[in-house]
């Protein structure tokens, strides 16, 4: 057995230089706009404000238990998912729409 070339070995697939930017109707509408890397810098104040947008049933005190190799986000909070998959957009008056 002969050992593969460098450029044939896994390392090579490490390097992706090709972009694939979406289309620009697409990007207007996407959650995740220009600038999200600079907001989103103060990581655990950047994830509580989009967990702040779901509905808890008992609201997290705690963000981020880091204690490597774990880690527990909102680990004192309680939340159910289909409440927040599907109650929550009844109770605001979308129940006529359908989802898919």
């Amino acid at each position: 057995m002969t050992t593969p070339a460098h450029t044939d070995a896994i390392e090579a697939l490490q390097r992706e230089t090709r972009r694939f930017p979406p289309p620009p109707d697409f990007a207007r509408h996407a959650n995740a706009q220009p600038g999200v890397y600079d907001e989103a810098a103060d990581y655990e104040a950047w994830w509580a404000g989009w967990a702040r947008q779901l509905e808890w049933s008992k609201p997290f005190t705690s963000v981020l238990e880091w204690n490597e190799p774990f880690a527990r986000w909102f680990a004192d909070g309680e939340l159910n998912a289909s409440v927040n998959a599907r109650d929550r957009h009844v109770a605001n008056g979308l129940a006529a729409r359908v989802a898919f």
